[in-house]
Parts: C-alpha cells; sequence; structure tokens
C-alpha cells in the first residue's frame, strides 16, 4: 500500500470496493480509478500496442497515454477508459485490456524480440511480398492485431441526450485562470458556463502549496465556487469536456452525467451531448507535463513529475514507497518537493540545469531532498520501477526508487484553438508552443497561453474574463485579480538523453528515437510524413505526451530548429467521444423518426402489416386468417380491379404553389407546359435535374388561376422542394409565387376499381362526380362527410377508374372509416404498397425502381411529353448523344416464356446463346410481380431498342441468385392498355 498517512481531498471516513482484473481493491471518495490503483500498489496496468511492454500510469489526467483500461462488463463494457479520469465508484469493474493471456505474464511481450524488424514504417515494407501473402496472411494477422479493447456486443441498456446553451461567455477550464475569468465574467452580470472536464474544479490548483490572496489554493478554489455557485447567471459544469470549437462560437461538450455510478439514475442519461453557443469564450486549459527522452523511460513506476505531486496532494498517494526526480524547469522543482512535503519520500532530484532557484534548493534542503544538479538519468531497470542510473558530474549514481516523475516542460494545451485552422507559434523563453491565430471570439489564459506562472494566470485570466463579458454587451465590475506570489520560472530546454537503451518517444505506439531517426533516415522529415510513417502521435492521446519530443528530436537530426520543423495541429474531438452519445435517442426505432399515416391507427385495426417507406410507416399488406403475403396481395388485386379497393396515399409529397407566376414555375420545371392547364384540371408531369436525368414524376392540379397543388413520390418530396426553393431563390428570384409543404396538412385516400364512384358519391355533399361532372384528370373542391372541406382528383395509379379524396389531417381517420362503410355493399378491400405495386406494374407505370437517377425521360418512354414550345430545366442537357443514342436501353415490359418461372428484379438481359459478359449486357430488370389478372409473373425493366424488340426472346441472366429464364419483350401496359377503363 501506498497511501500517505494523511492529506489529499479524498474522503477517508468512507471505503469504496473496486476490482481490476478480477481482483478486489478498495479505495475512497474523491479517488480515480488510477489513484485507487497506485494507493493499492499497483503499478502495472496495461501493456503497450506493438511491443506488448509493461505499462504504467504516466499522467494524473486526460493527456494519458498508458492506463487505458476496460470499465464495467457486460452491455456496459467500455474499452479504451483512462484510468485517470475515472472517477472511482463502488462496485467499480475495470480490466487491463491488450494482454494475452494476463497482463502479468503476456506471450505477445516476445513481439520484442523481433523489434529491430517492426521499426518506424515496417508495415509498408514488410507487407509488399510475396503478393499473394497479402489476402491469406497478411490481412488476417493485421485484423486480429488491431485495437486495444473489446467493445460491448449487446445493446447498450443506457440512453444519452443532447441540449443547446446559449451562453455571454463560455471558460473552458476551471483552474487559476479559468475561476479569475468565470468570477470576472460572472460580477459583471454576463450568463458564464464554466466547464471543465475534471468532477471536481480547481484544476491544477486542487494540487498545488500555493498561497493565493493570503491562504491556500485551495481556500481560494473554495471561495471562488461558493461565489460563482451564487451567482444566477452562472453554471457550473464539472465533468464536462468540451471537445471541439466551430464556426460562429458553437463549442460541441459532452457531459459525463452518470459516468460515476454503476447504473444510471432513473430517468437519467448516461451522457449528455452540449451544444454551446457563446458569444465570448477563454480557453484556460493549461498545459501538459511533457516527458523527456531517455532509455528505460516507460518503465512502470516512471511519470510525469505533476502527476506524482498530484496523486500526493490531491489524492493523498505515494506512486511508490520511495521516489525521485529528473527535471529541467523549477515547475517541476516546485511540484516535487511539494509531493515530498505531503509526505512522499523523495530520495533526490536530477536537474539538468547547473543550478535551480535559491529559494527552491533551499526548500529541498529543509525537505531532504537531495538535489544532483547537471545530472541525467540515463537508465532505469525492473519490470516495475527499482531503480534509476544518474549520471552526475561525479559520476555514475544508482538510486533505490519505485517512482520517478519526470518534466522537461510545460506544453500549453492548444488543442482547441487549431479547431479552425489556427496554427500554434514558437516561444523560445518557455521552449514550447503557444496559440497563433485564433477562432473569432476567443481568448487563452494562462498556461494555456504560456503564462506558467500562477500569478501571471490569475492575472490573465481576471483580464480576459472581463474583457469577453464587456465584448458580449456587459460593464465589468471593477475588482483586483487574486494575488499569488512569484515562484521561480527557470528552464533550460531539454529533450532528449543520449545514452544506450531504447528510450521512448510515443510510449502508447512504441515509437522510439530510433524511429525518428529511422525516418530522418528515410527522408520523412516533415512533421506530417514523421506522424503516419512513424505512428507518433496517432495513438489515443493524440500526440498530447509525445509530440514535442518528438518534433525537437527530428530538428535536432536535420538541423532546422523547432520552429522551422513546425508541428503538427490538431482537429476535434479534444479526447474521444463515444459514438451513443454523438447518437442521442436517435437509434434502434429512433434511428430515424416513424412518421404514422393518418389512418395508421385504423390500419392496425385491420391487422395491417407494415413498411417503412422513407421516414413514413405503411400498411404493406392486409392479411385474412391463414392468408402469406402473397395470397394477400393477390387477393387485394383481383378486388380492386373487380369491384373496389382504398388506399391511404397521404405518404405523397403535396406542395402548395400559389401566386401569379405560379403557372411559369411550373413550366420551368416540368418537361411539359403546366400554364395553359385549365382550373379544375390535374396533369400528369416530369421533372427533369439540370443534367437532363429524370428527378420526379407526379400529378399537378390547377384549383384557381393562381393556385396550384402539386403531388411527388413519396421517396422525393423534400428533395423536390428543395428544388422548387432554389429555383425561386436563386434562378428567377424576380418570379412571384409563394410554396409550402402541406405534405402532413392533408391525408389523401385512393379509391380504385369499377365501383370507385358508387363509393365516392356517397361521401360527396352533393358534388357532381359523373363522368361528365368529373372527367378524367379533373380536380374539385367540395365537401365530405357532411361539411368536411375536401379536394377530390379523378386520378388512377392503378389504371381503374379511381379517385383520390384529400381532407384535412385530422378528418383523415374518419373519412377511411365513412369510405369503408360507403363501400361495404360493393366489397371494399383495403390494399397496402405491395398491391399498389403490382397494379403499376400491371398497367407500366414508371416509379422508384425506373427513376434511379440514370434514366432520362426518353429512356422511360415519356420522351414525347416534352414541349418543344419552352425552356424547361434538363432540355438542353436532355439532348446530349448518350442520351438520345438509339442503342441506349428504353422502357418495355416482359412476361416469361414459361409461364410458371418467376422474374427477378435486377436480372440482367442476354441475347439468346450469349456468353454473360459486360460487352453482351443489354440491359436489366427494373421491377417485376406476380400478376393475379394475367396468372404469371411480369416485368418492367430497360432494354437497347426496346419498343422496337417487342416480342424478341431474351435471357434474363441473375447469377447472383441463379437465375438465367427465357423472357419475351412485351409492352409495359399489360393490363388495358388503351386506358379504357380509367375514363369510363
Amino acid at each position: 500500500m501506498t497511501r500517505l498517512s494523511a492529506g489529499g481531498l479524498i474522503d477517508r471516513s468512507r471505503t469504496l470496493s473496486f476490482s481490476f482484473d478480477g481482483k478486489s481493491y478498495t479505495g475512497h471518495p474523491g479517488d480515480t480509478l488510477a489513484s485507487a490503483l497506485l494507493a493499492n500498489g499497483v503499478r502495472l496496468v496495461g501493456r503497450s500496442f506493438k511491443y506488448h511492454r509493461p505499462r504504467g500510469i504516466v499522467t494524473a489526467g486526460s493527456e494519458e497515454p498508458n492506463a487505458l483500461v476496460e470499465l464495467r462488463s457486460g452491455a456496459r463494457r467500455e474499452p479504451n477508459t483512462r484510468a485517470t479520469t475515472i472517477e472511482l465508484f463502488d462496485a467499480l469493474e475495470a480490466t487491463s485490456q491488450n494482454r494475452w493471456p494476463s497482463l502479468d505474464v503476456d506471450l505477445l511481450s516476445m513481439n520484442q524480440l523481433v523489434s529491430p524488424f517492426l521499426g518506424a514504417g515496417f508495415y509498408y515494407k514488410t507487407f509488399m511480398w510475396p503478393a499473394a501473402f497479402w489476402e491469406k496472411v497478411y490481412e488476417p494477422m493485421i485484423r486480429r492485431a488491431a485495437g486495444l479493447g473489446r467493445a460491448a456486443e449487446a445493446a447498450d441498456p443506457d440512453h444519452y441526450e443532447k441540449a443547446t446553451h446559449f451562453c455571454d461567455v463560455l471558460v473552458i477550464g476551471s483552474g487559476a485562470a479559468g475561476l479569475a475569468a468565470a468570477l470576472a465574467a460572472g460580477r459583471s452580470g454576463a450568463r458564464v458556463v464554466l466547464a471543465d472536464e475534471d468532477f471536481r474544479l480547481g484544476g491544477r490548483l486542487l494540487s498545488e502549496q500555493a498561497e493565493i490572496d493570503g491562504g491556500s489554493a485551495e481556500d481560494f478554489v473554495t471561495r471562488a465556487l461558493a461565489e460563482l455557485a451564487s451567482l444566477p447567471n452562472v453554471r457550473l459544469m464539472p465533468r464536462t469536456t468540451v471537445f471541439g470549437a466551430y464556426d460562429g462560437g458553437e463549442f460541441g461538450a459532452v457531459e459525463k452525467v452518470s459516468d460515476h455510478l454503476a447504473v444510471p439514475a432513473p430517468f437519467q442519461p448516461r451522457q449528455r451531448l452540449w451544444r454551446f453557443i457563446a458569444k465570448r469564450s477563454v480557453l484556460a486549459a493549461g498545459a501538459f507535463d511533457r516527458p523527456i527522452v531517455f532509455p528505460g523511460n516507460d518503465r512502470p513506476g516512471v511519470m510525469s513529475a505533476l502527476a506524482l505531486a498530484t496523486y500526493a496532494t490531491r489524492f493523498g498517494v505515494g506512486a511508490g514507497p520511495r521516489a525521485a526526480g529528473f527535471t529541467n524547469n523549477d515547475h517541476a522543482v516546485a511540484a516535487l518537493l511539494d509531493a515530498a512535503a505531503a509526505g512522499v519520500k523523495l530520495e533526490a532530484i536530477a536537474d539538468v540545469r547547473e543550478a535551480v532557484a535559491p529559494a527552491l534548493a533551499a526548500r529541498a534542503k529543509a525537505l531532504g531532498v537531495d538535489l544532483l544538479t547537471g545530472s541525467e538519468v540515463i537508465a532505469t531497470s525492473g519490470k516495475c520501477l527499482s531503480s534509476v542510473t544518474v549520471r552526475t558530474p561525479q559520476g555514475v549514481r544508482t538510486l533505490s526508487v519505485e517512482a520517478l516523475g519526470v518534466s522537461g516542460g510545460a506544453t500549453p494545451n492548444v488543442n482547441l484553438t487549431c479547431h479552425q485552422g489556427g496554427r500554434p507559434i514558437w516561444r523560445e523563453d518557455i521552449a514550447a508552443f503557444v496559440p497563433g491565430a485564433l477562432p473569432v471570439g476567443m481568448a487563452v489564459a494562462g498556461a494555456a497561453a504560456g503564462h506558467l506562472t500562477l500569478a501571471e494566470s490569475l492575472a490573465d485570466g481576471t483580464a480576459l474574463g472581463a474583457a469577453a463579458a464587456e465584448d458580449a454587451g456587459f460593464a465589468p465590475v471593477a475588482a483586483p485579480a487574486p494575488v499569488a506570489g512569484d515562484a521561480p520560472n527557470g528552464l533550460k530546454a531539454f529533450w532528449q538523453v543520449h545514452a544506450k537503451g531504447p528510450a521512448f518517444v510515443d510510449q502508447q505506439n512504441d515509437v522510439t528515437a530510433k524511429d525518428v531517426a529511422l525516418a530522418h533516415r528515410e527522408g520523412f522529415r516533415a512533421v506530417e510524413l514523421l506522424k503516419r510513417y512513424t505512428t507518433m502521435g496517432m495513438a489515443t492521446d493524440q500526440g498530447k505526451t509525445s509530440n514535442m519530443a518528438g518534433l525537437a528530436i527530428m530538428a535536432e537530426l536535420t538541423g532546422k530548429g523547432i520552429p522551422q520543423t513546425g508541428t503538427t495541429v490538431f482537429r476535434p474531438p479534444y479526447t474521444p467521444v463515444a459514438l451513443g452519445v454523438l447518437a442521442g435517442h436517435h437509434r434502434g426505432l429512433d434511428f430515424k423518426p416513424s412518421r404514422p399515416t393518418p389512418t395508421h391507427q385504423w390500419a392496425e385495426e385491420q391487422g395491417a402489416v407494415f413498411v417503412e417507406t422513407g421516414q413514413w410507416l405503411r400498411a404493406a399488406w392486409f392479411p385474412k386468417a391463414g392468408e402469406d403475403w402473397q395470397a394477400a396481395v393477390n387477393r387485394e388485386v383481383k378486388a380492386t380491379r373487380e369491384s373496389v379497393g382504398v388506399i391511404d396515399v397521404s405518404t405523397f409529397g403535396k406542395i402548395d404553389l400559389q401566386g401569379p407566376d405560379a403557372g411559369r414555375l411550373l413550366d420551368r420545371v416540368y418537361i411539359n407546359m403546366f400554364s395553359t392547364l385549365g382550373v379544375g384540371k390535374a396533369r400528369y408531369g416530369v421533372m427533369l435535374r439540370e443534367d437532363g436525368i429524370v428527378m420526379d414524376d407526379g400529378t399537378t392540379a390547377r384549383l384557381a388561376d393562381d393556385h396550384y397543388v402539386m403531388t411527388t413520390t413519396t421517396a422525393n418530396a423534400a428533395k423536390v422542394f428543395q428544388h422548387l426553393e432554389f429555383c425561386l431563390q436563386v434562378l428567377w428570384p424576380e418570379l412571384d409565387v409563394c410554396l409550402a409543404s402541406i405534405t402532413e396538412q392533408w391525408a389523401q385516400i385512393a379509391v380504385s376499381g369499377p365501383r370507385s364512384r358508387d363509393v365516392l358519391a356517397k361521401l360527396v355533399d352533393g358534388a357532381d362526380v359523373s363522368n361528365a361532372g368529373l372527367p378524367f384528370m379533373g380536380a374539385l373542391q367540395t365537401t365530405v362527410m357532411g361539411g368536411v372541406e375536401a379536394r377530390v382528383f379523378r386520378l388512377s395509379f392503378s389504371g381503374e377508374l379511381g379517385y383520390e379524396i384529400a381532407v384535412p389531417a385530422r378528418h383523415g381517420d374518419a373519412l377511411m372509416r365513412a369510405i369503408m362503410a360507403a363501400g361495404a355493399p360493393y366489397g371494399i378491400t383495403p390494399y397496402g404498397v405491395e398491391t399498389l405495386a403490382v397494379l403499376r406494374i400491371e398497367k407500366g407505370h414508371v416509379s422508384g425502381s425506373e427513376l434511379n437517377g440514370q434514366t432520362s425521360a426518353r429512356d422511360l418512354g415519356l420522351g414525347r411529353m416534352a414541349s418543344t414550345k419552352k425552356d424547361f430545366i434538363g432540355r438542353v442537357m436532355a439532348g446530349r448523344p448518350a442520351f438520345t443514342d438509339p442503342d441506349r436501353p428504353t422502357f418495355v415490359g416482359f412476361r416469361p416464356v414459361d409461364r410458371s418461372a418467376r422474374l427477378k428484379a435486377g436480372a440482367h438481359f442476354l441475347a439468346l446463346g450469349a456468353a454473360p459478359t459486360t460487352e453482351n449486357d443489354e440491359g436489366y430488370m427494373t421491377s417485376v410481380a406476380y400478376s393475379p389478372i394475367l396468372g404469371h409473373s411480369i416485368g418492367l425493366g430497360l432494354l437497347k431498342r426496346g419498343p422496337e424488340r417487342i416480342g424478341e426472346t431474351l435471357r434474363a441472366y441473375d447469377p447472383v441468385r441463379g437465375g438465367d429464364i427465357e423472357v419475351e419483350v412485351c409492352s409495359p401496359h399489360f393490363v388495358d392498355p388503351e386506358g379504357e377503363k380509367q375514363r369510363v
């Protein structure tokens, strides 16, 4: 056990139980999983990706590259979770990953024996020869090796939410600069959000032994948070990671609402995705303690100096019974001495500089810590750290320690400043990159801006918080910045110890200094190439702990210097974001909202089987007892053709067009003329894209001189409306037309069959629906069912006498029930979309299978509809030679020579005896159905010179499903080819 006897911000009065790799341990509220593991003496927590070398805890924050675990079990299992950010809770289950058969004995660590062959870019070189090995050996091997953890295989039982919040000032980070900025902005009355990824606000102040305003840093944090909590305009958001900065002051953030609980509370989400929209933002994300590259620096027990101090001062944990330090800067020396003051037995601090600040030297002497100036750590030993070898001016010295705190300086956390293209700039005095160009409205405060002392951070945060509030329109309240004493801030740029042995730059991906040198020798010197060739910075920490050292080593090798070598930039997300929280409620049946039709409840009562059609849920067929789907469809088809059938067609797109130029607009978007359409008439139209391909078809009725109602296919309703809006706003803004999508406002029910007029006559309130009063393609505005507003269109998609009755959507259910009652004497039969498909194929009407984004009006036999008296969208492009080629596949019908054979959509047409090759392909079958009227299978399709080949016999070849049958080319109009039935 390495729990210190006193101190820390944990609740020692309560004990929490947890397990790691099946073994039980205890911790306290306020612990992280990492601190609790260290408190129990667990130092080996994982294995590296490539060599499976032992790995321990390196940091105390989200920049952690090594301590990745699987959290929980079963359906809630979550891989690749940083132990350093997991808030300990009772009954927590954690498991190490990337090891076999166990963490302590990992047979895959034998990869280290072949490490000379697995250097930088080995995968580019190794897997090229022999070529035959790729599919059978290399690819399966790579796939087995890929990945670090196991995702849950069961459905996630938790749910996730999304929310949007508007604020005047968003403060990101709750350390010294963040608290000061939030106080300054909050006091002005501005709406402030203070977000921090930690479960406890305070940032680095929680682990610093510093004095602010005459009191401790902990007291300052307590006072600041109490004041902020008292302000109604301030929202404190711990456990909230701002992961992305986007245009317009928009930020993405994830709040881990219930991650600190074994099971979320009732009606609470696991996580919540926030969309913050801020007038101004202050980034106070602090800085990372970067490592030094030296032989053996990846051994469990080697960690950052700040992490060593944090575990001691915040969590009351010594990372080992004995510890040492290795650094090049005063901040790290101060942090290591804080750890010693908290109870860590600190043997010595090796500092590459010739001297440290006198105040720090005096403090080290008082604490009994040996300062080894001008010294370097050149080696470590033990599976987990047991000793370090230090090269001093007096000679080599060995220290028996179990923990080593290392710091090569502070790297400002500039991640969010790069998300809109900003590139960091180099500051020589702190040997680090600081923010360059910033997103609009963002200011960067404290260590993230390169202001590394506590006094600078407090002053900077106060000034920038007040300025942000003022820019947002609020008068800042005059108040002095919190005061902290000046701390030593010396640093000597130092990146690498030159000594024998593997020295790691990226510990998770096993990238060594030798790999960087190899990349240099082989010409991969640009930072972007260096990253990809070595995989440095491509681990789950995205280079937070590795990039600077790797760039510095490359700069040394090229002799260009770090500013000239440059740095890679960052992109969202700042830390990994679960796919579940991005999806929110949109999964399963909620992935895409299901839209019921107005008659959905009635259809359920009839036992309908439903199918998703776009976003709509439509009745597919209405089976009776003992019927399968084919029997139900056959019955529905026969009933409609012989008497009367009814279907809800409310899902068809409906667009209302009004204005004096409505007819002119329709002339320009349809290939045929609509401005000449008479009032009370409807016309079928075809709409092209600009490239001459058919976009959609449908009927449009003219209800008044300046009023049209357009119908579109269900699938293209939104696309057609968008197209019309584009035409009005961009192409012809001078046209005086108003559009409205009315798909949801009107229920529309189609009644088809020889007895459909008899049914309609019982519904309308005295209107003349005779053939003379309402002829084919007529439109009538009337009332039905005793005063309900209605529009009646005499249209027929089935080829039978037919009508479509539209009423306000709230009356749709009542209309359907009234229709069923009126049609009862004639045996009226409800039918679904499967029957609708059969009816339209029998009649030869094109639909989605033919309007597939590849066909022109000529292809579909509709070319003669195109007006020669006007221009329209797509007219010129439809005349391209490829579209007028006589050999281009065109629309025809097909029936099997053997009438008992079943046609299959997708089958390709070949001449009899032709080999099944691409060169011999003459077209394909687009739609098929079994026709109960004809008693055999029928199909529609596209065939080279189709109409010229009626009567010819071909092969319908379908190798995927084993189909190869002879078919006869015929007219696509299988039933009532002259259209007499729909005009009676």
